[in-house]
C-alpha cells in the first residue's frame, strides 16, 4: 500500500519531468477531505487518477516478466511488486532477481524504485514514499532536511534520509510503530516470509556479482537505503533495515570468497600447464590460461570494492545496531557476525571484531548471549581458527564459565557446550578447578545441562585418559579398557561427595558412555574380585553396587530419573527394541550373578538392600524358558538367609518386595516362591509365639530381660515388613498385636520399640480385613465386626497421640490419618453393605488431632547457641532437614484429611493462622489446602478465612485492646488477609461469592456488641473493617455498593460516627467507593450523614438472620433505590455511577446469577469485567500469589508501551552475569491493554442493557440462597 514518486532526469541527468510508481489504492490515512496529501501538497482527485494509469502502464512494462498467477477463493490474484512476489514464496528466487536484474539493467531506476519499494514494504509500512533527485537541493537543503518528525496537523510521521541518488520522505501513520510488521508477526506464513526475504537478499547479490555488482549506482543506492531506514525510530524500520544490511553484508564475504577462491584456481591451473614437462606441450592451452589470468588480475579493483561496501555497511548498520534497545536487532547483528569470522576470517577473526561478541556475552537478554555463545562455538571448532583467539579466551574464559550458571537454560547448556570444544582444541584453556567446577553440573537437575556436563566430564576424564598400557596385564582384554574407566568413575563419584545423587550422575553420562555403563559384567567381575592387590576397597564397593543399581533401573525403565522430566518419555519403537535386549541381558547375567553377590555382601546391610532391587527388573519368563529354575532356588535360599540375619527395615522391605515380585501367579516360578514365603512365614510367626508364651504372663505383662526383648522385637519388625506386601491374615495376627496395644495404653509398661512395629502389625491386618470384605462379599455380622475392630483401633491411635515418645505418637497420628481416609469414604462403594464401615471421626478426636498438629508441627524448638565443629555442624543441618521433612508429612497428611472432608474445615482456620510466619516450610502446602477447599465449597472456605482472622483479631484485642491498630500484631493480621486476597486471582467472577461471604461476616463480626445506649456505642470490633478492606479490591463495583449498601444499615446514627475513632468505618467505606469522586464525596460526608430508618435496619437484620428475605415484587424491584442513594451527601457519587450504569429498570431475570436465580451468561460476565477500571488497590500484586494459576506482574516502572528501556552496557567484560539483570519490557499482557483500554460497552450488549444487567437489588446480596446460588454456566467454569 505504498506509493513511490521519483523525480530524475532520464535522458540528460539533468532535472526532468516527474515520473511516479503507486499502487492501486492510497491508504485512508493519507487522504483528506477528497484530495491525496502528497509532501505538503495537495493533489487533485483527477492528477491522481492519471498519476496511477501512469503507474500501471509503467509496472506492466516492467514487471510483466515476474507476475504469476496464484488462484485464492475462486479467483486469480496477480503478484505485480517484488514484496508480493517474495511473500508469496511460489516462485524460485533466482529467477525472480534474474527478472529483476533484466528490469535494472532495462530501466535501472524504475528498477531500483521498485526495489526500494520493496524494502520499505517488507517493513510494513502502510504510508507513502516520496523520492526527489539529489542533485536538485543545494548541500545546505539536504542536510536540513536529513529529519524525523511528526507533524501534528496531519497526524502523520516523517522520515527524510539520504538514497543515493535519492532523497527518500517516508510517510506514515503514527500507528506504525504498534509493533506488528511482517517480521515478528507470528504463523507459518510470515516465518517463510523471513526466510524468503533473507534468501531474496542473498541471491540478488550473488546473480549481480558478474554484472552490475560494481556499476557504483547499485549498491550505493541499496547500502544508503538501508542505512538511514536502520537510524529511524520506529522499530520496523530498524528491524527489517538491519536484517537486509547485515544479509547483504554476509552475501558480499561470499562473493569476495569466490573471487579469492577464482583467482587461485587461475593461477594454479596456469603453473601446472606452464611446468608440465612434453614434447608436445599444448601451446594454445597455456595461451588461454594466461588469457584467463590477465582477466583476472585486471579485476583486482573488484576485491577493494567489495570491502568498501562491506566496511560501509558495518560501520552505517552494525555498529549502530548491535546496541540497539531492541534483541531481536541485537541478536541478528551478533548472528551475522559470527558467520563472518566463520567465513572470511583472515577480515574478521580479529580482536577489533571478536570485542563485539565479547561484550555482548553480558547482555541483559538471553537471546542475544545464546547468539554469542553459538558464534564462537562455530568458531573454536575449527582448530585452525582458535590460534587466534588467545587473548579472546583469556579475556572472556571467566566470563563463560559464570554462563553456566545462567538463568536461561538453554544459554547454560551452550555454555557447556563452548566449554567442551574450548577444552578439546585450546590447550590450558581450562584450569582444573575449571574443570571441577563444570563437572558438578553433571548433578544439576536441569536435564539438558546435565547431559552436556555428561558430555564434557566423558570426553575429559573418561576418553583422554586410561588407555590400554595403563590396565594391568591381567586385566586386559574384554574388561581392559572399561575396568579402568570404571575405576575413575568411581573415583570421581567418591571425590564430589554427593553419594546420594549417583542416580543423577548415571543419567548424566547415559548417552554417552552407555556401552560403559551397560557393562554389568564388567561391574559385577570387580564385584567378585578375590585377588588382594585389585579388589575394590569397602567404599568403592558400595559405590559400584549403587551405579549397578541405578544403570539396571535406567536401562530397563527408558525413562529419566525423578527431578528431570515431568513425566516418562514416550519411547520410540527403537528405544523399546533396546530396552527389551537391554531387559533380556540384565535378567541373563544378574540370574546368575546375584546370589553370588548377596552371598558375598549379606553381611552389609546397605549393599543387600540395593542388589535386592535388581530382581524388579528382570524378565522373569527368562526362568522357565531358559531353565534355570536351579537359581530361583539358590536366591530364595540367600534371601532367607538374609532376613533372618538382619532387622533393619530397608532390608526386610527389599526382601518382602522380592516375594512380592517372585510371588506373582502368572510365572510359572510363582510356587517355588509361595512355597518359599509361606515356610518363612511361619518360621517368624512361630517364633513369635514361642517368644510370648514365654514372656508374656497375664497380669503381669512382659517378663523378660534386654535380649528377649530385642529379640521379639526384631521377629515383629520382619513381620511388620512382609504384612506390608503379603496377606498374612490366616496365621491370625491381630490378636496378638493388639493385646500388646491395649496392655501399653492401660499400663504404659511396654517397651516403644516393641509397640512401633506392633501398632503396624495391627494396622495392616485390618487393612487386609478391609481389602477382602471389599473385593467379595462378605455377611453383615462379619462387616459390623471389622466395624468395631477399626472404631477401636482408631481410639488406641488417638490414645497413643499424647504418648510421651515422639516418634510412637507421630506414627500413630500418620496410622490414624490414613485409616480415617480410607474408612470415611467407604460410603461411595457400590456394595451398600460395604457401608457399614464408614466411620467419621467425632468431636473430640478431631479436637485431639488439631491440638497435635499444633504441638509438632507449628512448635520450634529452642536452639542452643553455642560453638560447633564443622562436623557438628553438618549434622546439625542434617536434623533440621529430617526434622522438617517429618512435619512437612504430618502436615500434608492432616491437610488431606480437611480437603476431603473427613474433618470439619473450620479446622483449617488454626492452620492458616500460620500461614505468614511459617511460609518457607509450609507455605505450599497451606496454599494447596487453600485452594482445593475451594474448590469444593467456596462459602465454606470463605467462611473458614474469616473465622482465621477473626480469632486472630480476638487474641490481638485480649493482649493489646481493641483500639490499638498500630500494634505489630495488628499489621501481622492485615497483611495476612492481603495475602489471602492475592490467592483468588484475577478473575473477579469467580470467586464473588466467596469475597462477599468475607464481606459479610466481616460486617456482621465488626459491630458486634454495638449496640450499647441508643446504638451509639463504638463497636468494640471496629478495627476489623481495616482487615476486610483488604478484600475490597476484589469486588466487582456492583457488589461494592451492594456490600456498602449493607454496611450501612448497620449505622443506626450516622451523625454520631464522627472523630479519629471512626477511622475504620471511614476507611472501610472507601475501599467498597474507590472512585475518586465517589472517596471524596464520602469523606466529606462523613461529618453529617442524615439518618435512616431504624425500623428498616432492624428489620433488615431480622430478615437475614433467618437466612432469608421476603419476596419482592417486579415492581418494586425495579424502582426501588438503595438507602445510600437517598443520602444529600452521596447525591454526587450516586449520580457519577449511574451515568456508567445507565439505569436500573430492568427485571430481576437480567441480574447477575450472584444476585439471583436467573444469571448472565459467562460471556457476557468476563465482557464486563474487562468494562470495569482497576483499582490502584487491585494492581501489581494481585494474582501473585493466585492459587494453582501463575500471573505475570508487571510494575509501574516497567510498562513502556512497547517501548524497550535502554540497557545499561558493561562498562567492562568482566561483569558478571548476576550483575547485569534483565531488563523486562511487559508488552503483551492483555491486563495492560484491558487497564488501557477499558470503558463500558464492551460485553457485547448495548450500553443501557449492560448498565442495566450489572446494577442489581441491594437487598439479595447477603442471602444464603443468593450466596450458595452459581449459575450453571459458571459451574461448569468451575
Amino acid at each position: 500500500m505504498l506509493r513511490l514518486e521519483g523525480e530524475k532526469n532520464r535522458r540528460s541527468g539533468h532535472l526532468g519531468r516527474e515520473n511516479a510508481i503507486h499502487d492501486e489504492t492510497v491508504p485512508e490515512s493519507t487522504v483528506q477531505s477528497g484530495s491525496c496529501l502528497r509532501n505538503g501538497n495537495l493533489q487533485t482527485p483527477r492528477g491522481k487518477r492519471k498519476v496511477q494509469e501512469q503507474c500501471a502502464r509503467i509496472r506492466r512494462n516492467s514487471s510483466r516478466s515476474r507476475r504469476p498467477s496464484q488462484p485464492q477463493n475462486g479467483e486469480v490474484v496477480e503478484a505485480v511488486t517484488l514484496f508480493e512476489v517474495v511473500s508469496m514464496g511460489k516462485r524460485a528466487m533466482q529467477s525472480v532477481v534474474d527478472d529483476w536484474i533484466e528490469a535494472y539493467i532495462q530501466d535501472r531506476d524504475v528498477a531500483l524504485l521498485d526495489l526500494i519499494n520493496f524494502y520499505i514494504q517488507c517493513s510494513g509500512c502502510q504510508g507513502m514514499v516520496t523520492a526527489e533527485m539529489f542533485q536538485s537541493l543545494c548541500n545546505n537543503d539536504v542536510m536540513q532536511k536529513m529529519t524525523e518528525t511528526f507533524d501534528e496537523e496531519t497526524g502523520l510521521q516523517y522520515k527524510k534520509f539520504m538514497a543515493y541518488p535519492w532523497i527518500l520522505t517516508v510517510t506514515w501513520p503514527v500507528d506504525m510503530d504498534n509493533g506488528d510488521y511482517p517480521l515478528i508477526k507470528p504463523g507459518p506464513y510470515w516465518k517463510k516470509f523471513k526466510a524468503n526475504f533473507c534468501e531474496f537478499t542473498a541471491v540478488l547479490i550473488q546473480q549481480c556479482q558478474y554484472s552490475i555488482l560494481y556499476d557504483s549506482y547499485l549498491m550505493d543506492t541499496v547500502i544508503s537505503l538501508l542505512t538511514g531506514l536502520a537510524d529511524s525510530r520506529v522499530r520496523a524500520f530498524r528491524h527489517t533495515s538491519t536484517l537486509a544490511a547485515v544479509k547483504l553484508l554476509t552475501a558480499l564475504v561470499r562473493v569476495n570468497l569466490n573471487l579469492d577462491v577464482s583467482k587461485c584456481n587461475a593461477q594454479r591451473l596456469y603453473q601446472v600447464e606452464k611446468n608440465r614437462i612434453s614434447v608436445k606441450r599444448a601451446n594454445q592451452r597455456l595461451d588461454q590460461l594466461e588469457r584467463k589470468r590477465k582477466e583476472v588480475g585486471q579485476y583486482e579493483q573488484k576485491p577493494l570494492e567489495i570491502e568498501n561496501m562491506m566496511n560501509a555497511i558495518f560501520k552505517g548498520t552494525f555498529l549502530q545496531r548491535y546496541r540497539d534497545v531492541i534483541p531481536e536487532i541485537r541478536a541478528i547483528c551478533i548472528e551475522e557476525i559470527g558467520s563472518w569470522m566463520k567465513m572470511y576470517p583472515d577480515t574478521f577473526l580479529n580482536d577489533s571484531y571478536l570485542k563485539y561478541i565479547g561484550w555482548m556475552l553480558y547482555d541483559k537478554q538471553p537471546e542475544v548471549r545464546l547468539k554469542c555463545l553459538l558464534g564462537l562455538q562455530g568458531i573454536y571448532d575449527r582448530k585452525e581458527l582458535v590460534s587466534k583467539m588467545d587473548l579472546f579466551t583469556s579475556r572472556f574464559k571467566d566470563r563463560i564459565v559464570s554462563m553456566t550458571l545462567d538463568k536461561d537454560h538453554e544459554v547454560a547448556v551452550q555454555a557447556m557446550k563452548l566449554l567442551m570444544l574450548m577444552s578439546q582444541n585450546c590447550e590450558d584453556a581450562l584450569s582444573s578447578e575449571d574443570c571441577e567446577t563444570l563437572f558438578q553440573f553433571v548433578y544439576t537437575t536441569h536435564r539438558p545441562l546435565a547431559v552436556a556436563a555428561g558430555e564434557f566430564l566423558y570426553k575429559r576424564l573418561l576418553s583422554y585418559q586410561g588407555t590400554e598400557e595403563e590396565v594391568p596385564p591381567k586385566r586386559r582384554g574384554k574388561f581392559g579398557a572399561n575396568t579402568c574407566y570404571m575405576r575413575k568413575l568411581i573415583t570421581f563419584f567418591l571425590e564430589s561427595e554427593l553419594h546420594k545423587h549417583v542416580t543423577y550422575l548415571v543419567d548424566s553420562l547415559w548417552d554417552w558412555a552407555g556401552s560403559l555403563l551397560k557393562d554389568w559384567e564388567c561391574m559385577t567381575t570387580l564385584l567378585l574380585e578375590t585377588a588382594e592387590e585389585e579388589a575394590l576397597r569397602d567404599a568403592q564397593e558400595s559405590a559400584l553396587v549403587e551405579i549397578i543399581v541405578v544403570t539396571v533401573r535406567e536401562a530397563a525403565e527408558g525413562h529419566p530419573p525423578v527431578g528431570r522430566g515431568a513425566a516418562k518419555k514416550i519411547l520410540s519403537a527403537k528405544e523399546k527394541k533396546i530396552q527389551l535386549e537391554d531387559c533380556t541381558k540384565i535378567t541373563e547375567h544378574f540370574i546368575v550373578v546375584l546370589p553370588q553377590l548377596l552371598a558375598k555382601y549379606s553381611a552389609d546391610a546397605e549393599k543387600v538392600a540395593n542388589l535386592l532391587q535388581i530382581p524388579q527388573y528382570y524378565d522373569l519368563d527368562v526362568y522357565s524358558t531358559g531353565r534355570l529354575e536351579k537359581h530361583v532356588d539358590a536366591l530364595l535360599r540367600v534371601v532367607k538367609g538374609i532376613v533372618a540375619e538382619h532387622s533393619d527395615m530397608d532390608v526386610l522391605e527389599a526382601c518382602s518386595r522380592m516375594y512380592y515380585v517372585l510371588c506373582n501367579e502368572d510365572l510359572a516360578i510363582h510356587r517355588r516362591a509361595d512355597l518359599a514365603r509361606t515356610q518363612l512365614i511361619d518360621e517368624l510367626v512361630d517364633k513369635l509365639n514361642e517368644l510370648l508364651d514365654d514372656s508374656w504372663h497375664e497380669g503381669e505383662g512382659l517378663c523378660t530381660d534386654e535380649e528377649g526383648v530385642c529379640r521379639i522385637y526384631s521377629t515383629l519388625r520382619r513381620i511388620a515388613a512382609f504384612h506390608n506386601a503379603h496377606n498374612l491374615t490366616k496365621w491370625n495376627l491381630y490378636g496378638k498385636t493388639s493385646k500388646l496395644l491395649v496392655f501399653e495404653m492401660e499400663y504404659g509398661s511396654l517397651p516403644v520399640q516393641m509397640i512401633l512395629p506392633a501398632l503396624q502389625c495391627t494396622y495392616f491386618a485390618l487393612l487386609w480385613q478391609l481389602a477382602s470384605v471389599v473385593e467379595r462379599s462378605s455377611s453383615k455380622e462379619t462387616l459390623l465386626a471389622l466395624n468395631r475392630e477399626l472404631r477401636f483401633f482408631c481410639q488406641i491411635c488417638a490414645c497413643y497421640l499424647s504418648h510421651k515418645d515422639k516418634d510412637l505418637s507421630e506414627k500413630a497420628f500418620m496410622i490414624l490419618c490414613d485409616l480415617l481416609m480410607i474408612v470415611s469414604h467407604q460410603s461411595s462403594c457400590e456394595d451398600e453393605a460395604v457401608g457399614v464401615l464408614q466411620y467419621l471421626p467425632s468431636t473430640s478426636l478431631q479436637s485431639k488431632m488439631l491440638l497435635f498438629i499444633q504441638d509438632h508441627v507449628f512448635t520450634e524448638e529452642k536452639e542452643e547457641i553455642k560453638d560447633l565443629t564443622e562436623e557438628e555442624e553438618r549434622e546439625k543441618e542434617s536434623y533440621k532437614l529430617n526434622d522438617l521433612h517429618r512435619r512437612r508429612s504430618l502436615l500434608a497428611v492432616y491437610c488431606k484429611l480437611i480437603v476431603f472432608t473427613v474433618v470439619e474445615m473450620s479446622a483449617a482456620a488454626e492452620i492458616y493462622k500460620h500461614y505468614m510466619k511459617t511460609y518457607n516450610d509450609f507455605g505450599d502446602i497451606i496454599k494447596e489446602t487453600l485452594s482445593r477447599t475451594r474448590h469444593n465449597n467456596k462459602i465454606q472456605s470463605a467462611r473458614t478465612l474469616i473465622l482465621c482472622l477473626q480469632q486472630l483479631f480476638q487474641k490481638h484485642t485480649e493482649t493489646h485492646g481493641s483500639t490499638n491498630s498500630m500494634d505489630s500484631s495488628f499489621t501481622n493480621i492485615k497483611e495476612l488477609a492481603r495475602r489471602f486476597s492475592l490467592t483468588f486471582g484475577w478473575d473477579q467472577v469467580k470467586s464473588r461469592e466467596s469475597v462477599a461471604m468475607i464481606h459479610k461476616e466481616g460486617i456482621e463480626f465488626a459491630f458486634q456488641g454495638a449496640a450499647g445506649v441508643e446504638g451509639k456505642c463504638l463497636p468494640p470490633n471496629l478495627n476489623f473493617l481495616l482487615i476486610i478492606s483488604e478484600f475490597s479490591n476484589k469486588l466487582l463495583k456492583p457488589d461494592k455498593r451492594l456490600v456498602y449498601s449493607y454496611l450501612q444499615r448497620y449505622i443506626t446514627e450516622p451523625a454520631s460516627c464522627r472523630g479519629d475513632e471512626w477511622h475504620p468505618l471511614a476507611w472501610y467505606r472507601n475501599s467498597l467507593l474507590a472512585n475518586e469522586d465517589e472517596e471524596n464525596s464520602v469523606i466529606s460526608s462523613l461529618r453529617e450523614w442524615s439518618p435512616t430508618s431504624r425500623s428498616k435496619t432492624s428489620s433488615f437484620k431480622r430478615k437475614l438472620s433467618n437466612g432469608s428475605l421476603p419476596e419482592t415484587s417486579h415492581t418494586e424491584t425495579t424502582n426501588k433505590t438503595p438507602d445510600f442513594l437517598c443520602t444529600p451527601e452521596l447525591t454526587a457519587a450516586a449520580g457519577k455511577s449511574r451515568k456508567k450504569l445507565k439505569s436500573q429498570d430492568t427485571g430481576l431475570q437480567e441480574c447477575l446469577p450472584f444476585f439471583g436465580p436467573v444469571g448472565l451468561s459467562r460471556r457476557h460476565s468476563e465482557d464486563v469485567i474487562k468494562a470495569e477500571d482497576f483499582s490502584a488497590d487491585g494492581g501489581a500484586e494481585d494474582g501473585a500469589e493466585d492459587v494453582g494459576e501463575d500471573v505475570d506482574v508487571v510494575g509501574a516502572d516497567q510498562v513502556c508501551d512497547g517501548v524497550y528501556q535502554p540497557c545499561t552496557w558493561p562498562t567492562g567484560a568482566d561483569q558478571s552475569l548476576e550483575t547485569a539483570h534483565p531488563h523486562s519490557c511487559y508488552t503483551g499482557s492483555r491486563w495492560r491493554g484491558q487497564i488501557k483500554g477499558g470503558r463500558t460497552g464492551q460485553s457485547g450488549l448495548p450500553e443501557e442493557k449492560e448498565g442495566r444487567v450489572l446494577l442489581a437489588v441491594a437487598e439479595e446480596l447477603l442471602t444464603h440462597q443468593a450466596l450458595g446460588t452459581v449459575d450453571s454456566d459458571y459451574a461448569a467454569d468451575d
